[in-house]
Formats: C-alpha cells, sequence, structure tokens
C-alpha cells in the first residue's frame, strides 16, 4: 500500500467533490472508534438528522462500511454507485503509478453514496493513522480521537507520539477537536497541531466525562458530564468502562456538531433516547445462552485489557473457556496473558484471512502463556467452537447459567463466529 492522497483527491474531484456537500464528523484512535462512531449516528438521528456513517472493516458484507440513518447501503444503491464511480477511477488507475486501494474505492463510494442520499451530516471513521488515510479529504469541522496505543506499527512506528502524531493529521484549521484521556506522549502531538492550525480542543477529565456509572440488565446507566451540562440515567446497551468513555466522547462530539456549550444543553430525554438505541456488534456481543457465547474483536493489547476489565466487571462466570484466532503480525502472546488470570482454557483455530497466523504457531505461543494442559487446537471456526463448548459444559455441576465462551483475537475472527451463530 502507498499511502498518499493524489488519488483518491483526483477520483473526488471528478466525482464533482462529493464530500463537500455535507458537514462531517471525522474519527480516529487506536481503539473504540466504531462503536464511538455508531453512537454518534445514533444521537444525531435521535435529533432527527439524516447521517451518513462510513466505517471499517466490515462482519459480513462490504455494505455495512457505509450507512444511510443507521442501516448499511441498500444493494442496488450499492451497485449503481460503483457503476458510476468506476469508470472514473479507471482513468485514475491509468494516469497513476499505484491504482486505487481497495479503501480508496469503499472511501469514494460512501461520499459518493452520501451527497446522492443526501445526507445532513457524515460520520467518518479512518481506516488506518489519519494524515495520509484517504478519508483526511474531510477537512472536517469535528475531529474525534478516541484512546491512542500501539497497533499498526509497522505503518505508523513503534512509539505512541509517533502514532499520535500521524492521527493529528486529520485536525485542520479551525476544527473542535474532541478527545478522549490520552497518555502524555499521545496527548503532546495533538495539542501541538491544535495550536498549530487553530483548533479548539475539549478533553476527557477537563471538559467532559463519565461522572457516574453502574452495571444494568443489558449494558450500564451512567451520568456524563458533556460540553453543555450534565446528562443523567442514560442508559447504553454495551458492556465496559471502555464504552462509558465511548459515549462520553460520542456525546461531546454531537453537542460540539450541534452547538451545545457552557449556555446551552441538549435535550436530556432526546440523549438518552439516542443512546438506547445504539449498538456496536462483535463487541462484546452476546449471540448464544447456555452456555453464553460472547464475540469481540479486541486484537490489540489495549483493545483487549478494556475486554478483560469488562468481563471481571460484568460477567460473573464460574467457568470461561476463550476461542482464539488472531492475525500473524499482532501481538498475540501481550493478547494471552491478558485473557490468562481469567480464562480458564483457550482453544486456539485460525481465521478466514490470508494474514491469520498459523494454528501451530499460535498454539505454541498460548502453550508458553497458559501451560499445554489449558491448550487445544483446531484447524477451523466451527471445530474451535464446538471444542470450546465442549470445554465450557465439562465438569460443570448443574445449569451451565455461570459458563461462557468468548470469540476474539480479530473482527475477522468475530465476522467467521458471527456467521455460524447469529441467526
Amino acid at each position: 500500500m502507498v499511502f498518499e492522497l493524489d488519488r483518491i483527491e483526483t477520483l473526488l474531484d471528478l466525482l464533482g467533490s462529493p464530500q463537500r456537500a455535507y458537514p462531517s464528523i471525522h474519527l480516529t484512535g487506536t481503539n473504540g472508534k466504531t462503536s464511538t462512531a455508531r453512537m454518534i449516528d445514533s444521537l444525531l438521528r435521535a435529533f432527527g438528522l439524516h447521517t451518513g456513517r462510513y466505517t471499517s472493516p466490515h462482519l459480513e458484507t462490504v455494505r455495512e462500511r457505509i450507512s444511510l440513518d443507521g442501516e448499511p447501503v441498500g444493494e442496488e444503491r450499492f451497485v449503481a454507485t460503483y457503476r458510476e464511480v468506476a469508470p472514473l477511477a479507471g482513468l485514475v488507475d491509468q494516469r497513476s503509478a499505484e491504482p486505487l486501494t481497495y479503501f480508496d474505492m469503499t472511501t469514494a463510494l460512501a461520499f459518493a453514496t452520501f451527497a446522492d442520499a443526501p445526507v445532513d451530516v457524515a460520520v467518518v471513521e479512518v481506516g488506518l493513522g489519519g494524515v495520509d488515510d484517504a478519508t483526511n479529504v474531510l477537512q472536517a469541522g469535528v475531529c474525534v480521537l478516541t484512546p491512542i496505543g500501539l497497533d499498526h506499527t509497522e505503518w505508523l512506528g513503534d512509539r505512541i507520539e509517533d502514532i499520535a502524531l500521524a492521527k493529528a493529521g486529520i485536525i485542520h484549521k479551525g476544527a473542535t477537536v474532541i478527545s478522549a484521556a490520552q497518555e502524555d506522549d499521545a496527548a503532546r502531538p495533538v495539542l501541538e497541531r491544535c495550536a498549530e492550525v487553530g483548533a479548539t480542543i475539549a478533553r476527557e477529565g477537563a471538559e467532559f466525562g463519565v461522572l457516574r456509572r453502574s452495571v444494568a440488565v443489558g449494558g450500564q446507566v451512567l451520568t456524563l458530564q458533556g460540553l453543555g451540562g450534565v446528562y443523567e440515567e442514560v442508559f447504553v446497551p454495551l458492556h465496559g468502562a471502555h464504552q462509558a468513555q465511548n459515549a462520553a466522547v460520542a456525546l461531546a462530539a454531537v453537542e460540539a456538531f450541534l452547538g451545545a456549550g457552557a449556555k446551552r444543553q441538549l435535550d436530556v430525554e432526546t440523549v438518552r433516547e439516542g443512546f438506547a438505541t445504539a449498538s456496536s456488534p462483535g463487541r462484546l456481543e452476546r449471540v448464544r445462552t447456555a452456555p453464553t457465547v460472547l464475540l469481540d474483536g479486541a486484537h490489540n493489547p489495549h483493545g483487549m485489557a478494556a475486554t478483560v476489565n469488562a468481563l471481571q466487571e460484568e460477567f460473573a462466570f464460574s467457568k470461561l473457556v476463550v476461542v482464539l484466532a488472531v492475525l500473524a503480525d499482532k501481538d498475540a502472546t501481550s493478547l494471552l496473558e491478558l485473557l490468562e488470570p481469567v480464562v480458564d482454557q483457550v482453544v486456539v483455530t485460525r481465521n478466514s484471512s490470508p494474514r491469520a497466523m498459523p494454528v501451530a504457531e499460535l498454539a505454541a505461543v498460548a502453550a508458553e502463556v497458559f501451560g499445554p494442559e489449558r491448550v487445544e487446537s483446531a484447524e477451523d471456526m466451527p471445530d474451535a467452537i464446538e471444542a470450546a463448548v465442549t470445554l465450557a459444559e465439562s465438569d460443570v455441576p448443574g445449569e451451565l447459567s455461570g459458563v461462557g465462551v468468548l470469540i476474539t483475537g480479530s473482527v475477522v475472527t468475530v465476522a467467521d463466529a458471527r456467521r455460524l451463530l447469529k441467526r
């Protein structure tokens, strides 16, 4: 992949700059982008706005990446837009040393779809990094930074400050920046970028944040400090402190977009309505009971730490078995070390990605962390799930309400399992 904006800019120019037809909220960060984007989308729709949402990757169909008013774009519209874009993309490829990438094409399709709909606002997640990402043609008025950690180090660098510098590249002149709490090494480049381009920043813990949270059936109840005031009794049907943080960030972003602040608070009932209908498939998503089967797309140490914390806080499993499949370039050792204290046994397998870590290699890493007696292997996902359920149900007297299976390690892993388990 060659990261540069020339090709996507040329394609969008040929399309008539569809990304200029609506205002945008642009999100970057290491973890939590999709969940936060989905919450922002839900809130904006509660306030009566027509929304376009662009996120990646997808779980079942590429159409999930391009949503209109909360629903994946229909097949007919997707195909029609592709047929409009493809000939122009061919012209760009003829003129360029490097062809447009898959992500370039889905980005162009999203922006064209949103302009054609039309939408009142687009909620757009970067694909990778920020400064050289295809979505950085937006120059959005509201920019969102979720927590920044180590990931995609082969592209972005192996230091937090290098990664933060790349992600801060989505901040343009005069923007309002909503930032989750960041490590000092990540916060510094963000603040410097804001000063450089004259952007205004609101930070979690200073201007907004989570005041209180309590576990509830199917999610959690939050009291949020927003830019415009306090919002109490907000139910969010998602699990974990990290999702509470995402909710606070999402609320602040919507407040900034709608002009709320020190002198104006958003309607609390509408905010409650927006959060109550939010969803984030593949993020501690329960797809079966007895035993409970959860799907979670954590694929880096920062994300897995959040998942483990949520498991300890919100799920009282007497026995938990993990099905793990990761991509070969991920830190499998750290993922397993985070899981080990809360997991009884692990079944390692591979997902459908050509980049998947081989089963034997992952099993060897797992044996070092868990001990060989706590590790089983399966060559494909159906066998791995069957083995995990059998392990979870074995040696457990009485009902199975206290046992669980967690399928994790990659969004591809979740997608594979979801196709098998989700009706």
